[in-house]
């Protein structure tokens, strides 16, 4: 299995072309012979073809350049059906959602939508009218869900890099059941437009990766605000840094510990409590009941009406559509009553405060991602009791606006998994990475169902800080143009290449060596989109480089096409005067390529 990483060092050292990477990767998918996998699959010629428009220079900085990634089938991906695991309710998207739209701008090629508990109800991965996907450990086990043919996907070594959902611990408990890296972003963090919603208040798109590095550098790709998501956030994502010092981990009480008998388990969360005091972690035990309350509301409360609120026309129109575990679990919502939902929107304020003053004293919460891991015979037999005990860590995380880090913490010979997930408050992602990336390469557990030993932890950027700052570019320091080096110089690395809301106008500024534009903000009054790409250079780096700007450019705040903000280059409104406007090239890429006289 090669990471995120090795594919685009690949691709940049010319060891491998994008093109041949996807061919490998479909062949993968052929040999391994999984239908329940994938849902549906790319046209492989179309695929191909998107890969080797990847293989100019212009793609060579792209973060994400020619990776495969496979996404939940309740995600939109333009070109292939969108199910939620249920045929009834299919419909073809004209676009992209969101998060495959930044995908795709950071050279990531999607090969299809992967199977999943039908409308992401479910933690098993045993509830779609598509098949079980085959646990990549172990075939008696479950999958987990119910993001189940991504974490398979990824575990098996088809694809490096896979999107689940996650609302009540979808993005979690196939990672553990599949030994693999699963993030839960903030909520808000990840744009949800397009995407199917279980609850929309508590949906977040999640990440599989093998390796906390890889996922990081997707996440790093996919947040940003989304003004068209009614439920973003305008939160920052800070940089990976060194382990904080002091670092002290929230723990359950080790008589309020639930494994429901699995000693194994235990002794295995002992371990890892262990391996974190060794890294530095001080442990601190904490009362989990509000917790644990703040599950139950879960299925009992108005978010159960939520998900009715979502697939309740269909259960209506078309009972027999859905999987009968599903239906009959969404179909209790409808018996939710207002005064029931207000009732439960009291009680959770309560608990949130008291989550509040719990991590004022502990900078995050280190729990098993599940009490025990379960066959696929043992949840036909008893489908809601299993899947129910599977989300006693899981279920409270998005209702508390806490963000989640499942990393894999053992692996027995029999083929067992256990794994820990690490949670903090909302905003605190840089932070649960920083200690999850260290805390998986310490236990040098093999990647996935591979036996391959994982890769050496990279070394993190030298920043003072550990701040980096985002600084949108338009002109010659684009990659590939004249001054694209001096911004290497400053230690930058391309995020992504994506454009300006329709606001702007481009001018060629006279009397520059070289040749450079002037990007001005027009408003409503004629503006178009104008391209560009986004670097992220370390704030001291930024601030030397920002030093070095000549007039009349300056930096200011530019808004993006999908709504939102970045630090970029502007110029003065006096500098345009008798400058030639060159908006209708869109570009000044376009310009330089296209036009015999720049300036």
């Amino acid at each position: 299995m090669k990471t995120v990483v090795e594919i685009v060092e690949a691709h940049r050292s010319r060891a491998m072309t994008p093109a041949q990477t996807l061919a490998r990767t479909f062949e993968r998918i052929r040999a391994h012979s999984d239908p329940a996998i994938f849902i549906s699959l790319r046209d492989e010629a179309e695929a191909m073809a998107e890969a080797e428009a990847l293989a100019g220079p212009d793609a060579r900085d792209l973060p994400l350049w020619g990776v495969p990634v496979a996404v939940k089938d309740n995600i939109d991906v333009a070109g292939l059906p969108t199910t939620a695991a249920c045929p009834a309710f299919a419909y073809r998207p004209p676009h992209d959602s969101a998060v495959v739209e930044r995908l795709r701008r950071a050279g990531a090629i999607v090969i299809g939508k992967t199977n999943l508990d039908q409308f992401a109800t479910g933690l098993v991965g045993t509830r779609s009218p598509y098949g079980v996907p085959r646990n990549a450990l172990d075939a008696r086990f479950i999958p987990g869900g119910s993001s189940s043919g991504s974490a398979v996907a990824v575990a098996a070594g088809l694809v490096p890099l896979a999107l689940g959902t996650d609302t009540a611990g979808s993005g979690r408990i196939p990672a553990l059941m599949n030994n693999i890296v699963g993030l839960k972003p903030s909520l808000g963090l990840v744009s949800t437009r397009g995407v199917v919603p279980a609850c929309r208040t508590l949906d977040c798109v999640s990440v599989f990766a093998a390796t906390v590095d890889d996922a990081w550098t997707a996440l790093a790709v996919m947040a940003g605000f989304d003004a068209d998501d009614p439920y973003a956030r305008r939160r920052t994502l800070d940089p990976l840094a060194k382990l904080p010092r002091p670092l002290r981990v929230g723990v359950p009480a080790a008589a309020d510990r639930i494994f429901f008998d699995d000693a194994r388990a235990a002794r295995d969360y002992e371990a890892a409590l262990a391996r974190l005091g060794s890294l530095g972690a001080t442990l601190v035990e904490v009362d989990m009941a509000p917790f644990h309350e703040t599950a139950q509301l879960l299925y009992d409360g108005p978010w159960l009406a939520e998900r009715y609120a979502a697939a309740g026309d269909l259960i209506a129109a078309s009972p027999e559509a859905m999987h009968p575990v599903t239906r009959g679990i969404i179909a209790g919502g409808a018996q939710i009553s207002a005064v029931d939902a207000f009732k439960a929107f009291y009680r959770l304020e309560n608990l949130r405060r008291i989550a509040e003053n719990v991590f004022r004293d502990i900078h995050m919460l280190a729990v098993p991602t599940a009490p025990t891991v379960h066959t696929v015979d043992e949840v036909m037999a008893d489908p809601v009791t299993l899947n129910s005990r599977l989300g006693t860590y899981t279920n409270f995380v998005n209702l508390l606006d806490l963000c989640g880090l499942a990393v894999p913490a053992a692996l027995h010979g029999d083929t067992t998994p256990f794994g820990i997930t690490l949670l903090a408050p909302g905003g605190a992602d840089a932070l649960l990475a920083s200690v999850g990336r260290v805390f998986h390469a310490d236990t040098r557990l093999p990647l996935g169902a591979d036996a391959r030993a994982q890769p050496p932890l990279a070394a993190l950027p030298g920043t003072a800080a550990g701040d980096m700052v985002m600084l949108a570019v338009v002109g010659a320091h684009m990659s590939g143009l004249a001054l694209n080096s001096e911004l290497r110089g400053y230690g930058a690395q391309m995020v992504a290449k994506t454009s300006t809301s329709r606001d702007y106008r481009l001018f060629a500024l006279a009397g520059t060596e070289p040749a450079r534009p002037g990007l001005l903000r027009v408003g409503g009054n004629g503006g178009v989109a104008i391209e560009l790409e986004i670097w992220s250079l370390s704030a001291t780096a930024f601030g030397r480089f920002v030093a070095a700007i000549p007039s009349p450019l300056s930096i200011g705040t530019i808004r993006l096409a999908d709504g939102g903000e970045v630090k970029g280059f502007l110029v003065e409104a006096e500098a345009t005067a008798g400058a030639r406007d060159i908006s209708s090239y869109g570009g000044w890429r376009a310009f330089v390529t296209r036009s015999p006289a720049p300036v």
